[in-house]
């Protein structure tokens, strides 16, 4: 165990200024509080606090935040309370304590919600202090550890929860070094098998390689002093963790990964990070398509430097990694290398105008937009899947037209993109165009797309949006407005009856009367009533009882008999359910493209034949550009999922022996139906067929997944939407 003097030496020997007195009696008062307490390896529990504290002595953090790891669990695990920290300690203190103290007696039924509920003030509290996260980090990466001494299923609930939540978060803040170590301890718990498989292998790569690394070290050092650059260069294996992730994503087994080894270049300044990577591709053979400048355009969480794969001796693909020092300080450290920004005298040069964010980082506010969608979720399990879905994805940078730079979870479409500008943008959206031409709302985008937008108000989001969005700011915003769509029209529906009703009787619906009554029905406001009436959760008698008006159990029985039975023959009805038209209207389904549920459509008079409906990226409506006369803004109804509909699709496939099997097979795996195919041999291509194919699907989502398992057969080369 470290002994008091140790830890005040370890603090100032990096920070000679810092107060001696708060650390020496934050260590006696914790080990007091703690007393005889054991933790499961059966050490004193003084010594979780300790090497917390230790740890983030290693990060160089002020006086205070060495305290408050000293003291993060005794309101929690002892007889110390806020106050008495705060006494003694100061209100700075009892506050970073106070955000890494969990709710007590949380009246929760599930676990789930309880780690969503500790979640929210733990990010709360972060958001008001950093400090905050940089010890419950710590206080993590000391928990993982210790692992091995916790019971077999809370070890496997802590690992779960660290990959899900704490190593990401370290990630999104550019502690990286902590993020690494997490995601190993995690992933030997939760896969051990597959650790071992690749942790054997790294160990034999690593003997058979060993003086391969030694030479490419010396090799690039040399060529790079030749050229006036003093460098360090470090050469690596990817983590255990990375590979398999790697392995996982690109669907590669463990023989076929091609870069495990990775090298950094350690430089002084971005002049010479530029100079290192013209010197680095003269050396050797660089892989097209395999760099990345994120010195130019830094990552959201401050991270900057330059990646590209080369060619390397014996034929190995390897990483470089070329950063200056400071740069490779705030990629280790994230928010933790706060000081080095203001104190280093090379900082200006070294970084080239990168903004210190002593002020606030890009990763800081990242946290602040997250700790915003706090007001998002409607339920504890919302709240957690959307703070999980913010942390996982790795990012791609966007601009809108006029050059702001948007940052999106790798796997965006431009229904993220819109939500990300603002709430009213996504909530209007009705198509989008992507470096200058349309294109459809479920496309993926890529870095440096430029991605326009289309508007209209008279648009809400479909449902099934809510399955083709990445981001839980996207996800929350359109569950909202759903909604707020059915609520609207079962209000319209209930609206309906009671002005029906009071018809009936010799009555006017009077919105103030109605109003009035609303408390007695016990709703808030008048909407809320009507929809309940809409949605049968309230009748139209017991809303005209709340407003005074008696009707006796004769003229009850008179109104029921009088009332129309409900219709079972909907032959005057259409069967696509539509809003924007007249219910007599006859509508059809364009045959070139089709269209489903999810996607925005519109539809196009056809004199003498009704409506049809086409998806706003169908080729055919250009033809209607000079006619807005003919055309009608048509929404899916929020039933519409309901049924199957129509969607042309192209597929490529190879001219082999079970093709044609394996599209059948992809589109039954996903429940679709095929209604019409057309084979069609490529033309100058005679390896190929190109497949076309009218599916039955419930939604927009449902295609989706459908082309998907498309695209996984071995026999498919390309799928895609028809658009005329």
């Amino acid at each position: 165990m470290m002994r008091q003097y140790e830890l005040v030496e370890r603090v100032t020997k990096y920070d000679p200024d810092a107060d001696e007195d708060l650390l020496n009696r934050a260590y006696v008062y914790a080990m007091k509080a703690h007393g005889n307490q054991k933790r499961a390896s059966g050490e004193a529990y003084f010594n979780h606090p300790l090497e917390v504290a230790a740890i983030l002595t290693e990060m160089k953090l002020d006086a205070a935040t060495i305290a408050a790891a000293l003291l993060h669990d005794t309101v929690e695990d002892t007889e110390a309370t806020h106050q008495e920290i705060e006494e003694k300690f100061g209100p700075e203190i009892a506050a970073l304590v106070d955000g890494l103290t969990k709710i007590a007696k949380l009246d929760l039924v599930t676990k789930e919600a309880a780690q969503a509920e500790n979640l929210r003030k733990l990010l709360l509290a972060m958001s008001k202090d950093v400090r905050v996260l940089l010890v419950k980090l710590a206080d993590r990466l000391h928990n993982m550890r210790t692992l091995d001494h916790v019971k077999p299923d809370k070890r496997t609930r802590i690992a779960q929860e660290t990959m899900e939540i704490y190593a990401p978060l370290a990630g999104r803040m550019g502690m990286q070094a902590v993020r690494d170590e997490l995601e190993d301890v995690a992933f030997r718990v939760l896969n051990p098998e597959a650790n071992r498989i690749i942790t054997d292998r790294l160990a034999k790569l690593h003997a058979e390689s060993g003086d391969i690394l030694k030479s490419i070290e010396q090799e690039l050092t040399q060529k790079l002093a030749d050229n006036g650059i003093k460098a360090e260069v470090h050469g690596r294996e990817k983590r255990p963790y990375s590979i398999f992730r790697k392995m996982e994503r690109k669907l590669l087994s463990l023989g076929q990964l091609s870069d495990i080894f990775g090298f950094r270049v350690l430089v002084g300044t971005v002049d010479q990070c530029y100079r290192s990577l013209g010197i680095v591709h003269r050396t050797y053979r660089a892989v097209p398509g395999r760099f990345k400048d994120y010195i130019s355009t830094p990552k959201q969480n401050d991270y900057r430097s330059i990646h590209t794969t080369v060619i390397g001796p014996h034929h190995m693909r390897v990483e470089m990694q070329i950063r200056t020092r400071l740069m490779h300080e705030i990629a280790e450290r994230g928010v933790a290398a706060h000081a080095i920004y203001k104190d280093a005298p090379d900082a200006k040069e070294a970084l080239d105008g990168f903004k210190a964010p002593a002020a606030e980082s890009n990763a800081y506010r990242w946290l602040r937009h997250l700790v915003e969608m706090l007001q998002e979720g409607e339920s504890p399990r919302e709240f957690l899947e959307h703070t999980k879905l913010e942390l996982f994805h790795d990012q791609v940078f966007c601009f809108t037209p006029k050059g702001k730079l948007i940052a999106l979870p790798k796997g965006a479409t431009p229904i993220d993109f819109a939500y990300a500008v603002h709430t009213s943008v996504g909530d209007s959206c009705v198509g989008a165009k992507v470096n200058g031409s349309h294109a459809p709302l479920v496309t993926e985008l890529k870095n440096g797309d430029e991605v326009d937008i289309i508007r209209s108000e008279a648009q809400s989001p479909p449902a099934a949006w809510e399955g083709l969005a990445v981001t839980g700011k996207a996800r929350a915003a359109i569950r909202r407005a759903t909604r707020a769509a059915a609520r609207k029209q079962f209000a319209g529906l209930g609206r309906e009856i009671v002005e029906k009703m009071l018809g009936k009787i010799g009555r006017a619906f009077v919105e103030k009367e109605v109003a009035a009554a609303m408390p007695r029905l016990g709703h808030k406001n008048t909407d809320d009533a009507l929809a309940a009436v809409g949605r049968g959760e309230l009748s139209a008698v017991d809303v005209l009882k709340a407003m005074g008006l008696t009707i006796d159990d004769t003229k009850l029985k008179e109104l029921r008999r009088k009332a129309p039975a409900k219709k079972t023959d909907q032959s005057d009805e259409h069967s696509i359910p539509v809003r924007g038209v007249s219910r007599t209207t006859a509508l059809t389904i364009s045959p070139e493209t089709g269209a489903v549920p999810g996607e925005r459509i519109v539809g196009i008079i056809m004199p003498g034949a009704g409506i049809m409906i086409y998806p706003i990226f169908a080729k055919a409506l250009e033809q209607f550009d000079n006619q807005p006369e003919r055309w009608v803004d048509l929404a899916w109804d929020t039933g519409a999922e309901e049924q199957r509909y129509p969607a042309r699709i192209n597929v490529s496939i190879l001219n082999e022996v079970g093709s044609l099997a394996q599209v059948a097979q992809a589109i039954g795996d996903q429940g679709g139906n095929i209604d019409a195919l057309q084979m069609v041999a490529r033309e100058g291509a005679r390896d190929f067929f190109d497949l076309d194919i009218m599916v039955e699907v419930h939604d927009l989502k449902h295609l989706n997944e459908i082309m998907a398992g498309l695209r996984s057969r071995s026999a498919v080369s390309n799928v895609a939407r028809k658009t005329g």
